[in-house]
Order: structure tokens, then sequence, then C-alpha cells
């Protein structure tokens, strides 16, 4: 899977693994009304959409400071798939004005340089609508179980590719 655009019914996005100093993954909880889909707390790291005419490496630094005010990183790898994954019924019919029955994300692994005062959920860069109410770092190993369950098999390939990631602090 190369090109999102193959995959019409899926909504082209990026997503970051923000690894710190010490191999740890910045998560963040979603705040939102998803959950009254009664899916418990939200946790997930940084995603969101590519917009035309923008390069999924452009989009990943746009949303990183968008949710998170973070700037200070370092590229380290980019996925060399795709990933896709489908949203429960009852979102896809509400959710992008139904557009999109799910998501197919390219994903980056970003070393973060600077420190966590950095970090502005709240009153995220560009000015944009908080996505998170709360943020933490956690271990690589524990992030596919923070994730709901329609997410959980993309954060296991995401993990997987970007492992020895981890250890490089």
């Amino acid at each position: 899977m190369n090109n999102p655009a193959s995959e019409p019914e899926y909504r082209p996005c990026v997503g970051i693994m923000v690894l710190n100093r010490d191999g740890l993954v910045w998560m963040g909880r979603r705040f939102d009304d998803s959950r009254s889909y009664n899916m418990g707390e939200l946790w997930q790291m940084p995603q969101g959409g590519i917009d035309p005419g923008e390069e999924p490496v452009e989009a990943a630094l746009r949303e990183l400071y968008e949710e998170t005010s973070i700037k200070s990183i370092e590229i380290l790898q980019e996925s060399q798939d795709w990933f896709k994954y489908d949203l429960p019924s009852e979102i896809a019919k509400t959710g992008w004005r139904a557009r999109y029955r799910g998501q197919i994300q390219k994903w980056f692994a970003v070393r973060f340089e600077g420190t966590d005062d950095e970090v502005d959920i709240l009153d995220p860069g560009n000015g944009d609508k908080p996505e998170f109410d709360q943020w933490k770092w956690v271990p690589m190993a524990d992030v596919p179980g923070m994730i709901v369950a329609f997410k959980r098999g993309v954060y296991e390939s995401v993990v997987g590719e970007f492992a020895d990631l981890a250890n490089e602090s």
C-alpha cells in the first residue's frame, strides 16, 4: 500500500511517535466526546489529516505542533508502509460527515529534544482547539494496550516497526 489515493474510502492521515531521551513514548488522552461511545479513556499518539497538496512529513510536523506545541524534534524514521483501520459503525456514520470508513496513516518516529515545559496541550500551537486533556511518557511496550480496540492493530504495527528506536536514547 504505497499511495493512500488507492484507498479512497479511507482518510489520508499521519501519526507521530514522539520518543524522549529515555526512549519513552508521548501519549495524550483525547479531550472530546468520544467517551460517549463507551470506549473508556482514549489515549493516543498525535495524529491527523493530510491537507491537499501537503506531503506526509509536512503534515506530521504540523499536526504535532497543532496538538502538542512540540517543535524541538529530530525525525528518526518514516514507516515503510501505510497502515489503515476501520472506524466502528456508530462513529463512521457521524465522523468526518460520514465520508470515510476509516483512516490510512503514514507514521513518523521523532526524538523530542526539548523539555517537558515545551508541551502545551491546552493552548496548542497555531491556536487550534485542544485535542488532549492529559499527557504522559510511557514505555513503548505499553502503547498498544492504551489505545482503543479499533486502532490497536495499527499501533501494534507501528510499535513493531519503531521498537529499536526506544533503545537508542
